[in-house]
This record gives structure tokens, sequence and C-alpha cells, in this order.
């Protein structure tokens, strides 16, 4: 599609949300001001780089599918990453595993990692003008085959693993230092029963000194942000998860962290977008995990679907910048990465400028008047504007290909690029 249709349907869509007292030009600043983190581990498969034959292990986590191209390294790793943010509009930053560091070659077990070893990802990251998050690594590990890591019975393996959350909110401080952004560090562990357990209380005692002992030392807010992620089951834990919802919840709120939803961790029945109205007033803030579940938590590439949309909507009605982080995660090695990603960051943004193009205001006077048929009515009519050409102006603008076309550069990428890893 060329500049002059873009921005004729543009100009026409631009038109019909002035009726409702909506400026695009304004929208798409706010729209460019949202930066998402984006996972690291769709690249790799939840690999790592902490061996050269290093891989997903245990942990609740599954990776499936065999696709060509897959990262090797921290150098292909980042070039692959460097070319989805090419292909999505907006200024957005990486989350990193404590797993990918840069170990040069050296077995560094993860209570004696340090800064140095992500040294390479920060000054990466400076050269792209782009901000990074942190999350310990608790699986994929001998000491986390029990299924048990800062709950562990053993003394010794719960030491291990409280000193390496430890420190990974040291070099989560030292990362948003260097970048001048707050780090969020996030917290998830694998602990939990596969049957049904006797004492349920033992364990999350445990838990909760270990967060205790875990958060006993305190670093500046601009520079780290520790968040809690909770957890409904997991491969190997499905009737007894230790951490869950209500517990990070409870937790978060008396000592002031921030809670992590990650969506494909909660029954498939459950409200996500009904929750962070729910707990925003009590909390520090929300961190989302952007995933999509398929009858369990199998972390499936986002897609414009309603659950998305109405998170979206709740995040911008909420009106929180400050208190609202939106993070990505899922693993889909059945198809190209790269596009795994970009259909996904996509979709978040596009399901962004959706709440964003709605006309609140004008929809909370209906429901203060009482009028719920009007109400639901216009609801249903708003879905079919014309959001898509809003859209296409936006990333022409950004210099980022349209949609239908993007695919076309991904494949290029592909054949020139990931099918020479074989």
């Amino acid at each position: 599609m060329n500049d002059e249709k873009i921005n004729n349907a543009y100009d026409q869509a631009q038109e019909f949300f002035e009726e409702f007292g909506i400026n695009t030009a304004t929208v798409l600043k706010q729209l460019q001001s949202y930066s998402l983190s984006i996972h690291c581990w769709q690249g790799d498969d939840v690999g790592g780089f902490e061996t050269p034959e290093a891989e997903l292990k245990g942990g609740g986590i599954q990776v499936t599918g065999r696709y060509p191209g897959k990262a090797r390294s921290i150098s292909e790793l980042q070039q692959d990453l460097e070319k989805v943010l090419s292909l999505v509009p907006g200024k957005h930053g990486i989350s990193l595993h404590a797993s990918y560091g840069d170990f040069k070659g050296k077995r560094v077990d993860r209570d004696q990692i340090t800064i140095d070893h992500f040294q390479n990802w920060i000054d990466w990251a400076k050269t792209m003008g782009i901000h990074l998050d942190f999350n310990c690594t608790l699986f994929s590990h001998p000491k986390a085959e029990s299924g048990f890591t800062l709950t562990s019975n053993d003394k010794e393996i719960r030491t291990f693993w409280i000193n390496h959350v430890k420190r990974c909110r040291e070099i989560s401080a030292k990362i948003g230092k260097q970048l001048n952004h707050a780090c969020i560090h996030n917290i998830w562990i694998p602990d939990g029963m596969k049957d049904i357990p006797i004492d349920r209380m033992k364990y999350r005692m445990m838990l909760k000194d270990a967060l205790d002992e875990i958060l006993a030392e305190k670093y500046p807010k601009q520079y780290m942000r520790d968040s809690l992620e909770g957890k409904l089951f997991g491969i190997g834990s499905e009737s007894y998860v230790v951490g869950t919802h209500d517990f990070y919840l409870s937790y978060a709120i008396t000592n002031k962290t921030l809670i992590t939803f990650d969506i494909g961790h909660y029954h498939p029945t459950e409200s996500i977008a009904d929750k962070i109205s729910a707990v925003l007033p009590f909390i520090e803030g929300i961190v989302f995990h952007l995933s999509r579940g398929v009858r369990w938590d199998s972390d499936h590439v986002v897609i414009l679907n309603d659950e998305i949309i109405q998170i979206m909507e709740e995040i911008v009605k909420c009106n929180a910048p400050d208190k609202i982080f939106v993070c990505t995660d899922w693993f889909d090695a059945s198809i190209n990465r790269i596009a795994a990603y970009v259909i996904g960051l996509r979709a978040i943004l596009k399901a962004l400028l959706m709440a964003l193009l709605k006309p609140w205001d004008h929809l909370r006077e209906i429901e203060e008047e009482g009028d719920y048929t009007r109400r639901l009515a216009l609801l249903e009519d708003l879905k079919t504007v014309p959001i898509g050409a809003v859209w296409n102006y936006y990333c022409n603008e950004m210099h980022v290909p349209l949609d239908f076309e993007w695919i076309q550069s991904m494949k290029k990428y592909e054949k020139d690029v990931l099918l020479k890893r074989r």
C-alpha cells in the first residue's frame, strides 16, 4: 500500500473518530509512550547460555516444536531481537532470565553470577536505546530437580536459591543504574507437588521466610523494582503450588512489592481484566506477563482475542501508567520464532490502540444515566470502527512494515540468516 492510500484512509478514520471527540494524533502519541518488555526466551526455546548444550529442563515449563533457526548464542539472539524490534512500532525493552548471561564458556553456578556476566546485554541495550528487565532462573538446574527451590526441605538447596535470587536483585539494580531506567526483577518459582500435600502451611511459611530474607536488602526504586509471580499449576505440580496468586498478592500488599499477572496462570474462566481495578488501589503496581493459555498454561503466541482486548481496555481506563508494566511471555518452537514474537507484539499494540480509540468518557456518561441498552449497543458498534487505517498510518509513520507486508521481511531474514544456522 502506498503512502497516498495510507494517508487517505487515515484522514477518513480521523474524521470518524473526531465525531466521538477523539483526536487520533493524540492517541498515537499515547500509544508510542507504551514500552513493552519483550521476553528473550522465545528466541531460543528457554534454553539460556550457561553451557554450550543448555536447554530447558523441568520447572513445569514445556516448549514444543523444532522449527529451524534457534538462536545459539547471545550475539545470535541479539541479532534476532533487533529484527523483531524493526518489525514492531514503538520503543520497547527486553526482559532477561539469569540463565542468559555471558559466561564465556565457563561454568558459573547461579549463586555466583555477577553484573559482569550481563555487561554484554547492558552495552547492547545502550546502543539500542532500550531498557532491560530481569528474572531469576529457578529451573533447568540440578538443584531444582526435586521440584522445590526456595521451599526445599534441604537447607543447603534452599540457601543456594536464596543466594541466587539475592544476586539477581543486585544485578537488576546495577542494570537499572547503568541504563537509568528501573529494572523490574521478577520472582517465579516452580515449587509444588503433583499430588495432594498434607502440610500446605509448612511450605508457604518457608516461602515467606525466604522472601523476607531475599528482600531485606533495599535498592532505590528508580533502579530496581521487585515483583512476585504466582502460578495456578505446572507440569508436576498439578495439585499444589506453593506460590499461588493469593499468597503473592497478600505478600505484595504487605511488603509493598509489585505483583505479576501471567495471564496463563489462572483458571480459564477467570477474568484477568477484572482483577486490575480490584487490586490496583492496594498494590504498588502490576506487571503483566502476557501469553495465551490453550486448555492449560501453554504459553501460546498472543493473538488479538477478547482476553487481550479486555486487559488493554482496563489498563487504559485505569490510567495508572506509573503502576502498570506490560511484559510478554510465550514460547513456540513450532513456527518461525521471529514471527512468533512479531505476531504477539503487534497484537498487543493493536489491542492498546483499540482501547485508546474508544470514547470512554461518552460511555461513562451513558452508564451513569443508567442507559444500559445504549451502552451495549454502542460497545457492539464500536467493534467495526476503522482501527486498521489508524494502525497502518502509525506503522508507516514509525517506519515499520504494515500488516501483510512484515511477513515478507521476516521470511527473507529466515532465508538469509535463520536457515543457515543449521
